[in-house]
């Protein structure tokens, strides 16, 4: 069966800027020798997990952050029913941990801390609820049989064979053998643990990368191009004012701010194996997919088809109301992932007043036939489209978002 769904989608934003850079300007890129704008690939994949679609179909998003203090008090809020302060700490110091304990004194220290080893901030990194349930579980399990004898006696003889002047105390050692509990106790439990990872979808498709402590690192399934609009574009300025209505004459502020308009292009790949191992129900790349686990991961992919075609980042949005939906969606199940992007690396150029829309809609057609013909590739392509145009006699037609949503849904085939 074909591992890879590619998503080719083409969406025309009227004037607008939904992405900004650090100077306030819009984001762009040079492609083909001009200036096209850009939104990134984290622009778009933040508002797919924040939109209301994606919290209706596939549920809470990961919490994202990288200060523990919040984190601490977001988890007291959601597990303080079941576990106590001490151990909501506990889990998320572990967690984060950069070093062992018998390595504290190594620690990195934020400025403001006020316990020698703790580490206050790391990287921004998904932390999964359900994930972080099974680890807490764990750490009162451990606390509360503690260590035997021999655990005991083993860390106090570490801590006597010190040498030099600098020794660490008992109560390091004590800690180190807790932390190697815990960890032996996450290995015994590791179905549990991966089972609790693959409910947070967002992180299934993503990724996420583990620089330390108990979090796991997950590679992911999905990959997303920075939009690109499939033209060169010369910005507009706006100059604009913020009427003071009690001031006689003037403006309480005046500023300005660049926008544009134009046609972009939507490109992702999704690995379906790898999804279904970050969901948990594969246990490797190499297992034999289930009807269930690959009818599982189709129906993420449908939702990720209708997100990719009508979700539009927020940024500007109570000004410019550039709430558009796709003119164009394409998909194609496929044994490796293609981008189409070089459909536009010679700038699309209007015609007698056409506009951008048809043109592009023509020259992505002609790239997928000749990627497709010259290849050889396999792939199995349907395609909704807004208005009228020639279709590749390869390409199946849906009249609506809908159909190809279900043609999605049953692998591709029908």
């Amino acid at each position: 069966m074909k591992n890879f769904i590619n998503f080719h989608i083409l969406i025309s934003h009227s004037p607008s800027c939904l992405n900004r850079d650090d100077m306030n300007m819009q984001k762009s890129a040079v492609f083909g020798g001009e200036r096209r704008v850009r939104i990134s690939s984290q622009s778009l994949k933040r508002a797919i997990r924040k939109s209301e679609y994606y919290r209706q179909h596939l549920g809470e998003a990961s919490i994202r952050s990288r200060d523990l203090e919040l984190l601490k008090d977001e988890f007291l809020e959601q597990l303080g029913d079941e576990f106590k302060e001490e151990t909501i700490k506990e889990a998320l110091e572990r967690f984060a941990k950069t070093k062992s304990s018998e390595d504290e004194d190594d620690d990195i220290q934020e400025e403001g801390d006020s316990e020698k080893g703790t580490v206050k901030k790391i990287a921004v990194a998904p932390w999964i609820t359900d994930e972080f349930k099974v680890i807490c579980q764990i750490v009162k399990e451990v606390r509360d049989v503690g260590l035997s004898s021999e655990e005991e006696e083993k860390a106090k003889q570490v801590f006597e064979k010190q040498k030099g002047k600098k020794k660490k105390p008992l109560e390091n050692f004590i800690d180190a053998a807790f932390g190697k509990k815990i960890d032996k106790q996450l290995e015994t439990n590791r179905e549990a643990l991966l089972k609790a990872i693959g409910s947070a979808v967002d992180v299934a498709l993503s990724g996420r990368m583990a620089t330390a402590g108990l979090m796991s690192t997950i590679d992911g399934s999905l990959a997303v191009a920075h939009v690109l609009t499939t033209h060169s574009v010369d910005s507009d300025i706006d100059w604009f004012t913020a009427v003071d209505d009690l001031q006689e004459l003037g403006s309480g502020h005046l500023d300005t701010q660049e926008f544009s308009s134009g046609v972009f292009y939507r490109y992702a790949s999704l690995n379906l194996r790898q999804l279904q191992v970050n969901l948990g129900l594969l246990p490797d790349m190499k297992s034999p997919e289930t009807k269930a686990s690959r009818e599982r991961a189709l129906e993420i992919a449908v939702h990720l088809l209708h997100m990719l075609a009508t979700v539009v980042p927020s940024a500007k949005q109570q000004t410019f109301a550039a709430h558009n939906l796709a003119d164009l969606a394409m998909v194609s199940f496929s044994d490796i992932p293609v981008s189409l992007a070089n459909a536009f690396e010679k700038s699309i150029r209007s015609y007698n007043g056409s506009g951008f829309k048809e043109p592009s809609i023509n020259a992505l057609h002609t790239y997928w036939q000749q990627v497709h013909s010259g290849y050889g590739l396999t792939e199995r392509c349907g395609e909704f489209l807004l208005g009228q145009a020639e279709v590749p006699s390869d390409i199946l037609p849906k009249k609506t978002l809908e159909e190809l949503k279900t043609w999605v849904r049953s692998n591709g085939e029908g």
